[in-house]
């Protein structure tokens, strides 16, 4: 296997290997050595299985599911992400997967399974790297800070669709607000990364209004700068593995009417600390 980074701060793509010849006890420890140093992985022509799939994100933990997407038939674990012309994708910024649960994912699992012939590329965003280029000032402020996430605020579109309310009923009861670090510290590195985005986080406790909004614009805008960035398009079998507790990624969605279908599975995490 040999190892390409393809950014300064965060990416790194992984060539000469093939998950389908199954993933053994070496493999895995390699991988999540991998994904500590370089917090996304990429991969290309991997033609396995959605239990295939399944089981590469159980390296990481046990599996978590997703009160809003469809799923691939007897196996819940893996979700469907599919933009359509009728049904176009509306997430257009950027997060980081499902921070409204208390435990969210440590680790995501993607696979492209239909792709436009143009456009659709993911950009991701290294969360560990976006903390060190704060001044030690702003780092000062920003520890001890709590910030609210919310699920009805980063689904919020699709509440407001004829029938969306009923449809998602079960999942805004069963998923209230959740209260987590705006700083975390990684529980495997031990480093400190930034920890709210602009999908689910709604403010900062004990911040007057204004004060939580301005810095949580700050924070957003710094977390995207360029130099703590990469970009991946995606093909056919393209997988992707990223660590959810210290990256954010963005959709580009420029591929409308083109249709475009992933494949994801998410591994439980920690409670942020």
């Amino acid at each position: 296997m040999l190892v390409k980074r393809v950014a300064g701060a965060i990416g790194a793509e992984l060539q000469a290997i093939n998950l389908g010849n199954g993933i053994d006890a070496e493999l895995a420890k390699t991988l999540r050595e991998l994904l500590n140093e370089h917090e996304v992985l990429f991969l290309r022509d991997q033609s396995i299985e959605p239990a295939d799939q399944k089981a590469l994100a159980e390296i990481f933990g046990p599996l978590q599911t997703h009160p809003a997407y469809h799923t691939v038939e007897n196996l819940p674990e893996v979700m469907i992400l599919e933009s359509t012309k009728e049904n176009p994708s509306k997430i257009e910024m950027w997060h980081s997967d499902m921070t409204f649960q208390q435990h969210p994912p440590s680790v995501t699992v993607i696979r492209g399974i239909t792709i436009p012939e143009v456009g659709g590329d993911t950009l991701f965003a290294s969360m560990t790297a976006a903390y060190e280029g704060l001044s030690q000032g702003m780092q000062r402020y920003l520890d001890g800070l709590v910030a609210v996430h919310d699920f009805s605020h980063g689904f919020k579109e699709s509440l407001t669709e004829p029938g969306g309310r009923e449809r998602l009923a079960d999942a805004v009861a069963k998923n209230p607000p959740v209260r987590h670090p705006v700083v975390q510290t990684h529980p495997e590195t031990g480093k400190k990364v930034l920890f709210v985005n602009s999908l689910f986080t709604t403010h900062i406790e004990g911040l007057p209004p204004l004060e939580s909004a301005e810095v949580l614009q700050f924070l957003w805008r710094h977390a995207s700068l360029p130099e703590f960035t990469c970009r991946f398009s995606w093909q056919p079998n393209s997988m992707v593995l990223w660590d959810n507790r210290s990256t954010q990624h963005k959709p580009v969605n420029d591929f409308f009417p083109a249709t475009r279908r992933l494949h994801r599975v998410v591994s439980e995490g920690n409670q942020p600390y």
